[in-house]
């Protein structure tokens, strides 16, 4: 019986595949090498993208190791250019490409309307929302000529819900739950779908750089139904079942991963820190 989970003979792109942690260990890679390195795990060929290579280090290690196969590759996912370049590159070492997970996001700039830095609105938006849009003006060309494909938008449940201390990130995962309905409606006609995951307060190492104490990661814990801590590896499991065979018939969806805070909260609620991904 054939498993519809794996991705063998599929190559995906990752965008944000690094991690900025020293390490490879399995409970605080960030989002984007979890993904990547389930996506190789199993059976997929992975192109890792970002700003820096040396962040790509861990997670192309990470997939060696498995006995998978990776590139990696330097890409300012905001420029034009360096798509395009990204997604040729996933052609020349493989021949096609079949999944695209756009995974790359920042926080922004802190504060509302009345004291938030435009410039650096400006650079947020570009990274967390058009960013999307490029890697999909290069990646669909490709996946139709396969007559078929995956895209999957990495979104947050602080664009689900108000309460966000900052404007910036919850506007632009707010745009990307809607980016993902309208992709999933222009492009269904070509077999390729598109959804997206909304992380809640999952713990990476990005959320641990900017100071977490054990009271804190407590209180985040229990904001959820379940009442238990969330990882990356959570995350890349929801985006691989939505980039995997096994979803063929889901597109245009966002699913939370969440332990249920959007569902409902019966429990104590953290402050609110701005430490959602």
């Amino acid at each position: 019986m054939q498993d519809n989970t794996r991705f063998d003979g599929r190559v995906a792109i990752v965008t944000g595949a690094g991690s900025r942690d020293p390490g490879t260990g399995t409970t605080t890679v960030g989002n984007g090498r979890a993904i990547a390195t389930l996506l190789a795990r199993r059976g997929a060929k992975v192109l890792l993208l970002d700003v820096e290579l040396g962040w790509l280090k861990g997670t192309g290690d990470m997939i060696h190791a498995e006995g998978g196969t990776s590139a990696s590759a330097v890409c300012d996912v905001s420029k034009p250019a360096d798509c395009a370049a990204a997604v040729a590159e996933a052609v020349r070492l493989w021949g096609r490409v079949d999944i695209l997970i756009n995974n790359v996001g920042l926080s922004g700039p802190p504060g509302d309307a009345t004291v938030l830095d435009l410039d650096a609105w400006d650079h947020g938006m570009a990274v967390n929302v058009k960013s999307m849009v490029l890697m999909a003006r290069y990646a669909v060309p490709e996946m139709r000529k396969q007559g078929a494909g995956a895209i999957v938008n990495m979104a947050s449940i602080a664009g689900l819900q108000g309460g966000h201390p900052g404007l910036l990130y919850a506007t632009s995962k707010g745009a990307i739950v809607q980016m993902t309905r309208a992709m999933a409606a222009h492009h269904g006609g070509d077999l390729i779908r598109v959804n997206a995951v909304a992380p809640g307060y999952v713990y990476t190492p990005m959320v641990a750089s900017r100071g977490m104490s054990d009271e804190l990661r407590e209180q985040r814990a229990t904001a959820g139904l379940l009442k238990v801590e969330g990882s990356a590896w959570d995350v890349a499991e929801a985006a691989c079942f939505l980039a995997s065979p096994a979803a063929r018939w889901i597109t245009g969806v966002t699913l939370p991963v969440d332990a249920g805070r959007s569902a409902g909260n019966v429990g104590a609620t953290p402050k609110p820190s701005g430490l959602v991904r």
